[in-house]
């Protein structure tokens, strides 16, 4: 939970996050709408309707789920094929992402309850959303393009973009999912930096069940990305592995930055998943 002397953080991931996803909405949507209608309507009907199945289900407060609309509008704006297919944009990981979440945060609510460690009630914030998602628009989106093939021109495409976006989207749901479980499953978990064991929900505590489970949640979130962006093998492999770097290293930053009352977690989330994506954008931009 942000300690309230940190909340400064929270709003400058969403200061972050949303102006850049704003300005691709309204250039997306004005190109879609101009060149195919169809597009537009398709993303901004399946995003709102992810948004508010995701309030109705009080997964996310109302402002959350309009944070959440705008990124996965942005997400799938950014990786519309032609000719369009829906279920082959950044939708399909995104509803995974949310999907794992959803279904991790209700397991063994009560026990979690009980510790005190439980998700609220009315659902996630907006920064909450922002931290786990925003980084997977930025690195799909229109700056982050016009980066690429300034640096690299034509050489790699859009695959790096994508494989980074969907490492980072992978990671988000890693953590979420080892949390979640770690908590209730697999006896007291242990801090990654001194192994001594701890008390469940501790910043940068782990055990093994939360980070099989983890691991298998992020395998599942590339895989459906490798698919739905139509990558390769490579593709695959490497937003996995970006997306384990990003899981431990957000242990760490719990661990130590965040323990320590430096950073609150929506910061640590959205460092994460910028490391997530970062490293996967470093290896993909490599020379085959």
């Amino acid at each position: 939970m942000a300690l309230p002397k940190l909340e400064w953080q929270s709003k400058l991931v969403l200061l972050l996050v949303l102006p850049f996803v704003g300005a691709d909405l309204v250039l997306e949507t004005r190109f879609w709408t101009v060149q195919e209608p169809r597009v537009a309507a398709w993303t901004w009907g399946a995003s709102a309707l992810l948004g508010l199945v995701t309030w109705i289900l009080r997964a996310a407060t109302p402002s959350a789920a309009a944070t959440g609309v705008a990124i996965t509008a942005a997400l799938m704006f950014s990786t519309a094929p032609v000719p369009f297919n829906p279920w082959r944009t950044a939708l399909a990981p995104v509803l995974a992402v949310s999907l794992l979440a959803f279904a991790a945060t209700r397991v063994g609510r009560a026990r979690k309850e009980q510790m005190g460690t439980a998700e609220k009630r009315r659902g996630r914030s907006a920064s909450q959303v922002a931290a786990n998602l925003g980084v997977a628009a930025l690195a799909s989106g229109e700056a982050a393009k016009l980066w690429l093939f300034s640096t690299h021109g034509l050489t790699h495409g859009l695959a790096p973009l994508f494989a980074a976006s969907v490492a980072a989207l992978a990671e988000a749901a890693a953590d979420t999912v080892s949390s979640e479980i770690g908590q209730v499953l697999g006896g007291g978990p242990r801090m990654i930096t001194s192994l001594r064991v701890v008390d469940p929900g501790r910043d940068g505590a782990v055990s093994v069940a939360g980070t099989l489970a983890g691991l298998g949640a992020g395998a599942v979130v590339a895989a459906l990305g490798t698919y739905a962006l139509r990558g390769d093998a490579r593709f695959f492999w490497v937003s996995s592995a970006g997306a384990v770097f990003g899981l431990f290293f957000d242990s760490l930053l719990g661990a130590t930055l965040e323990e320590r009352g430096w950073l609150n977690n929506d910061a640590v989330n959205c460092l994460s998943t910028g490391s997530a994506a970062a490293v996967t954008l470093v290896v993909m931009t490599m020379a085959r």
